[in-house]
């Protein structure tokens, strides 16, 4: 009895090993033939027998799947997940068995397809389909492995507002520990005295050993995190949601808490959410890592101004002038600023009665308010000096000319204010 259950049993084994064979190679017919028709039909039938087939088999199958769906590159997006998952499990099975047969030829298959998806993503930006291109560079990245196409799938579904797969894109990105760091490799040619990057350091090695080049230097890119970190809080802010947008900056300051460029992306986000305080403090902050970037100076000015701090604004301005005289911006807010305390000026003017007593103190207020316009004259007309068609600073200059009855300036600055307008120089 026991040896006929024993002999029973080897006959089904065989039996079913036998199937297994026969799908599997009716099924590796089609795919060569390039039936894939046919391919799909058999492979549901090798589907069903999957759970009896030994690592080797299943190597073999999960390859012809992925061959099938990818029929030659002509997949759909949704069979192209089905070749991702296919082939992404050929490995662990191909390891168990210690026999490599068919990871090379994957790798070679996932080369031409993850270009494929590139240039697919490339055709789509050229349409400013930004959800198509976003998803082709996801699924080159599950493909490949390579995170620089999640970076670019995240800033093309922003691109495209598509807010729900940026934000997963982008959290996916930090938990992986992306930074975007790149090493770079550089030397210089010795006959044209230029320096040229190279894609490895053993290529820029052997040419400097060629003695053609020399002066080797290795260089990284910018982290990437304070970006990232940046663009998801905005997302977040936009939504309305700011709690979450103050917390991807914190996550990425637990990361690098002096990181300059992080501490601009909070600061941008404090503005953003009317926190000028916490603004005003980041800035203080980054002047302190850059004490002369004149533009993180000139925006404390701004803000101080905003807030109704008229000195502080000023000293701010006067110490951006200072290290950059032509700095324009801040030349055009002085003079806004000188134009803006006549205000003051104006209201106790308006407030005067007419005995002769308020008429000697309506005129010496007018004369104030008067040096208050030729004081801020100086700065625009330096402005325009640096920047002769700023349109802004025009208009304010023409303006002023005409409170001091400066009449000829005045005419020349309208007709030059007239021909911006009008698109001309």
């Amino acid at each position: 009895m026991k040896k006929y259950v024993i002999i029973t049993l080897s006959l089904a084994i065989s039996s079913l090993a036998f199937a297994q064979k026969k799908e599997l190679k009716a099924l590796e017919k089609a795919v060569k033939s390039g039936n894939f028709s046919t391919a799909k039909a058999t492979l549901k039938s090798a589907e069903s027998l999957l759970s009896a087939m030994d690592d080797k088999t299943k190597a073999k199958f999960y390859f012809l799947k992925g061959k099938t769906f990818y029929a030659n590159g002509n997949s759909s997006d949704k069979e192209l997940t089905e070749v991702v998952d296919a082939f992404n499990k050929v490995p662990d099975l191909e390891r168990s068995v210690g026999k490599f047969i068919y990871g090379p030829q994957i790798k070679k298959l996932k080369t031409d397809i993850v270009s494929a998806l590139y240039a697919k993503g490339e055709a789509a930006i050229a349409q400013k389909d930004f959800k198509t291109a976003s998803s082709n560079m996801d699924t080159a990245y599950r493909i490949s492995k390579d995170t620089i196409y999640l970076y670019n799938a995240a800033i093309l579904a922003q691109n495209g507002q598509h807010y729900d797969e940026t934000l997963k894109a982008y959290d996916e990105l930090l938990d992986l520990g992306y930074t975007g760091i790149v090493n770079q490799y550089f030397a210089t040619d010795i006959a044209s005295g230029e320096e040229q990057s190279f894609p490895t350091r053993k290529l820029r090695d052997v040419s400097v050993k060629s003695k053609k080049f020399n002066n080797p230097r290795d260089s990284k890119t910018p982290s990437r995190v304070a970006e990232i970190s940046k663009n998801i809080a905005l997302i977040y802010v936009q939504q309305g949601q700011n709690d979450k947008a103050i917390e991807a900056i914190n996550k990425a300051k637990s990361l690098n808490p002096n990181d300059y460029n992080l501490i601009l992306s909070e600061a941008n986000v404090r503005y953003k959410i009317g926190d000028k305080a916490e603004y005003k403090k980041l800035i203080e902050k980054a002047i302190t890592l850059q004490p002369n970037n004149t533009d993180l100076i000139y925006n404390l000015g701004v803000v101080s101004g905003e807030n109704k701090e008229y000195a502080s604004a000023e000293k701010y301005y006067k110490k951006v002038l200072e290290i950059d005289p032509k700095h324009t911006n801040a030349l055009i807010a002085s003079a806004v600023l000188l134009i803006n305390k006549q205000e003051v000026v104006v209201e106790q003017m308006n407030a005067l009665g007419t005995s002769k007593a308020d008429q000697i103190k309506f005129d010496d207020l007018n004369k104030q308010r008067e040096q208050l316009f030729l004081t801020a004259i100086p700065y625009l007309e330096k402005a325009l000096s640096i920047e002769p068609n700023n349109l802004d600073a025009s208009k304010t200059l023409m303006g002023l000319y005409s409170a001091i009855d400066a009449t000829e300036k005045f005419k020349v600055m309208k007709a030059k204010v007239e021909a911006l307008e009008a698109g001309g120089n």
